[in-house]
């Protein structure tokens, strides 16, 4: 065959029913990605005889005689092409693992097409962006945003942001991997050619039918005999030691209740049996062909079920106190029982009360990058994973603890990881791929199919909330009541910290003397759920501020006013579950009254724009509406979040940052580079950050709990400042200047009148025996605190439930804003993800508990035509605890957007919606059945 592959002619033929995909990965081209191989969402696009296709359904045979052109041959005799340049301009980007794709598509537009994208970039979904930065990109705006005045105003800014410095502090400095991201080069979990790993296996999974079942036998050898198949793992070869796939600090903040692999499966998908092959295909057919028997176990299903007495016990032969299980029996994994005054009390004080149901749904993380490890010997007999994951050393830890390895025997490596979302703070692969390295001492790998990412891996922890709270006349809560029921599935991965942290911050943020929280997080043969942007905040938010709203409508206040009365200021005690406040959370700079401001100014300036422009009027058949909802989030999970970075001098002048944390969109990358920038006065061009490798640094709890600025930018800050002294006393010893006089410029040292080059720094420093390397740690304490305001402006078609979002509009308070650009992009990223989440996304899960929203075509994320453009403001504040007063904002921008939305569409319609999603058909349902009487 023939086939052309970016200028060039290929010498390899494709197996008989391959996809262009696999093949063009296999002939190294790794900018071409998966993200479904179903077509959905368009990773793998390509050109083929300059027509965009989605290679992962486009056969590859189909491609002979024909010129297929990938990512890498998009830029042509050292000119990036067009659109490369629009996007490095714009940093339509975060993780960067669809932007190959995107530009693919966006490369062969004209004039029309780039006027109409929402019908012509439908075919490719974005998961971190919003698709903001990315329309921009498009249409060549690039870093200027003017062209949509009042729809894209960055608002109040921080000091830095007014007065930044080139490349430092403040500035918008482009993420440090833009020239990799934009030409396909940039290099994710599975993107290492074949030469480097000779030898390589594949490792599929063989998965249970079963919701509940007890594993009698399993034949090997049919399995055994699929030609290829090399080895197959059951729970008789892997390690018994119980553990959980979470990851934190602290490895007993979660129940050790699951095993490698297990002789009961206690959900539809769980592990059965790891199969390893020469080849995918073979994998998957020994897999399917293993020969295992069951004893069928009574599953349970809900909640409220599983706490029923006589329901059956998911670990009830499990040691509650061994593995950290509140109550196994009764299928409860952790609990919270708490009273803070009398709620009794505060109810009879009440002259509105307001009691309802709440509930929340599963929804999945669909990072583009799915699931994946490679693991393999190096040449000194270690273990080495790389890893599509958050916590590179988190994992490190536990794989050493399940396969009893000394911990210097054992490498973690992230490459660029293509969206996380909490998703990747768990060990769900590189178990598997470490367990058939040690045993066959050859390359294995596992990649998740879009499919096992839905069924087999985490999701949101849907929350039941029975809540009831109470105000007086004057607009003061008197009583916050809430019975709170979490369904973690069939694991208790990160169940206790999601249902602590949910009912922590979304009470602590407003002043009641009478609380009352009991909350249980139980067991269900469902798929488990896990960490998800938010941490419980999102659900338990919902709830609140609907609630906040109902109140203040009850006694005839504006919502807005209500809060204010309400929210915490600085000097209150931020109380919830405890009679006491949290020692290490200190208000490190509070915006919370300017960010409500922000959001209120800005809604009143959209609606005199409608008015201007004749837009008011939509008809008889809709109503309009507005309502905002307000979130607080520490900002460092607790019980300590460490990190160790290294900063040295490099001899060709420039700087070096080792850091621990992991990138995936997150723009941690950039933000260490500009933090040592301006402590060494240089431009983040002139550091190289090096990452995500167990071999860089002592140790870094991991990127999340928005931790990768605030805690490991903290440890980079004071290595780079420690390193800036160093070099200061090399350039006073070397000219006889005072030290004092002594002061860094880029690229040198200012000393008195005489200007000492970096080079010549290195070269003293070397004849003097001082190491212009330094180290700096941060252990995540004391911590503080970060602010969101959501303000919805929305119209509701009474006739057919159609909502329109007319305005969107978030204020946050994020400290000094390090780089305004990225923290926008983070904020519309999850303000995008949140409206996925709020209007339709749902993990369903039928009666006989198996997933059937299993592939994006049953699973709708939000695609370009979903997302309105957000404003974003920031509030004027300057932290006393994050480094040069930065927070965090990576996970907040997610918690008030659906509050917010189901409070303006009560503003409209009247009607309140305590259960997401609100779908469309819902509120058509919702209208048509509405009384006369409450119209």
């Amino acid at each position: 065959m023939a086939i052309e592959i970016n200028g060039a002619a290929s010498q390899a033929t494709p197996r008989p029913g391959q996809c262009l995909r696999t093949f063009l990965r296999e002939e190294g081209n790794f900018g071409v990605k998966k993200g479904c191989d179903g077509g959905d969402c368009g990773a793998c696009t390509v050109h083929v005889d300059g027509a965009p296709v989605h290679s992962c359904i486009y056969p590859a045979v189909r491609a002979e005689g024909k010129a297929v052109t990938t990512i890498e041959g998009l830029a042509k005799d050292g000119q990036l092409h067009p659109v490369q340049e629009q996007f490095n301009a714009g940093q339509g980007f975060q993780c960067g693992f669809c932007t190959a794709g995107m530009m693919m598509t966006a490369a062969t537009f004209d004039d029309e097409q780039r006027a109409n994208l929402p019908r012509n970039l439908k075919g490719n979904l974005c998961r971190c962006t919003g698709y903001r930065s990315i329309a921009d990109a498009v249409c060549g705006h690039g870093a200027d945003h003017t062209h949509d005045a009042g729809a894209d105003v960055s608002g109040a800014k921080s000091p830095a942001a007014v007065e930044a410095t080139p490349g430092q502090l403040g500035d918008n400095v482009p993420a440090l991997a833009s020239d990799a991201v934009i030409t396909g080069t940039a290099r994710y979990a599975l993107d290492v050619p074949a030469e480097q790993l000779p030898g390589l296996l594949h490792l599929k999974v063989a998965r249970s039918p079963h919701p509940h079942a007890r594993i009698v036998s399993i034949d090997k050898a049919p399995a055994l005999a699929v030609p290829g198949v090399v080895a197959v793992f059951t729970y008789e070869d892997a390690p018994q030691q119980l553990f959980s796939t979470a990851q934190h600090e602290n490895y007993t903040d979660d129940p050790d209740d699951t095993r490698v692999l297990d002789n009961v499966v206690r959900f539809i998908g769980q592990r059965v049996a790891a199969v390893v092959a020469e080849s995918v295909g073979a994998a998957e057919a020994g897999a399917r062909a293993l020969a295992v028997e069951y004893e069928i176990l009574e599953p349970v299903f809900t909640p409220q079920e599983a706490i029923l007495p006589g329901a059956p016990a998911i670990h009830g032969e499990k040691d509650g106190a061994e593995s950290r299980i509140s109550r196994p029996l009764q299928n409860v994994v952790a609990e919270v029982h708490a009273e803070l005054g009398s709620v009794e009390d505060g109810f009879a004080a009440a002259d509105y009360i307001h009691e309802h149901t709440y509930k929340t749904q599963r929804v999945q993380h669909v990072a583009m990058e799915t699931h994946s490890s490679i693991s393999w010997l190096d040449e000194e007999g270690r273990l080495v994973v790389r890893s599509s994951t958050q916590v590179p050393f988190l994992v490190k830890r536990t794989l050493s603890r399940l396969f009893n390895l000394a911990p210097e025997t054992v490498r973690v490596v992230a490459g660029r990881v293509g969206g996380g979302f909490g998703g990747k703070q768990e060990v769900l692969t590189e178990d598997l791929v470490a367990l058939a390295t040690l045993a066959l001492k050859r390359p294995v790998q596992l990649e998740f199919t879009r499919t096992e990412q839905f069924t087999a891996t985490t999701t949101r922890h849907p929350f039941t909330i029975h809540l009831k709270a109470g105000a007086n006349k004057d607009g003061y809560l008197t009583a916050l009541q809430l019975n709170v029921l979490t369904n973690t599935g069939a694991y208790g991965n990160h169940a206790p910290g999601v249902m602590f942290h949910g009912c922590g911050e979304s009470l602590g943020v407003y002043k009641c003397v009478n609380k009352k929280v009991d909350a249980h997080a139980v067991y269900t043969n469902t798929v488990p759920a896990g960490a998800f942007r938010g941490y419980g905040l999102s659900q338990m938010i919902f709830a609140i501020e609907s609630a906040i709203d109902e109140l203040a409508v009850g006694i005839g206040m504006d919502p807005l006013e209500f809060r204010l009365k309400n929210m915490v200021r600085p000097g209150d005690h931020m109380l919830s579950t405890t009679p006491e406040p949290e020692e290490d959370v200190h208000y490190g700079s509070y915006g919370l009254d300017q960010c409500i401001a922000l959001v209120r100014d800005a809604l009143d300036r959209g609606k005199e724009r409608y008015r201007a422009a004749g837009l008011d009027d939509l008809g008889p058949e809709w109503v309009v509406g507005e309502g905002s909802a307000l979130s607080m989030i520490d900002t460092v999970p607790p019980r300590g979040h460490f990190a160790h970075t290294r900063v040295s001098l490099e001899a060709d002048g420039r700087f070096a940052v080792d850091v621990g944390t992991a990138e995936f969109g997150n723009g941690t990358t950039t933000v260490h580079a500009q933090l040592a920038a301006t402590a060494l006065a240089t431009s983040a061009s002139k550091v190289t950050v090096r990452q995500s490798d167990t071999d860089l640094v002592e140790h870094d709890t991991g990127a999340f709990g928005s931790a990768g600025t605030v805690v490991a930018g903290k440890a980079t800050l004071g290595a780079a400042l420690e390193l800036a002294t160093r070099i200061q006393t090399v350039a006073a010893s070397l000219t006889g200047v005072a030290l004092a006089d002594c002061r860094l410029v880029d690229g040198a040292v200012q000393c008195g009148d005489r200007t000492v080059q970096m080079t010549d720094i290195v070269d003293a420093a070397r004849l003097q025996g001082v190491r212009l390397a330094t180290d700096g740690n941060w252990e995540g304490t004391p911590r503080s605190v970060a602010f969101n305001v959501h303000g919805f402006r929305v119209a509701v078609n009474t006739g057919t439930g159609e909502l329109r979002i007319l305005q969107s509009v978030q204020a946050a308070d994020a400290g000094v804003v390090v780089n305004p650009r990225q923290c926008r992009g983070q904020i519309e990223g999850g303000i995008a993800q949140a409206l996925g989440a709020v209007l339709y996304e749902e993990v369903k899960v039928d009666d006989a508990g198996r997933v059937t929203t299993d592939i994006l075509r049953q699973y709708h994320i939000p695609s370009f035509a979903d997302v309105p453009r957000s404003e974003v403001y920031f509030a004027t504040t300057n932290d006393s605890t994050g480094p040069l007063g930065a927070k965090s904002m990576s996970e907040s921008p997610f918690n008030p957007v659906a509050p917010a939305l189901a409070n303006a569409i009560r503003n409209a319609t009247g009607i309140r919606f305590g259960e997401l999603p609100i779908a469309r058909d819902k509120i058509y349902l919702a209208l048509r059945d509405r009384s006369p009487a409450s119209v």
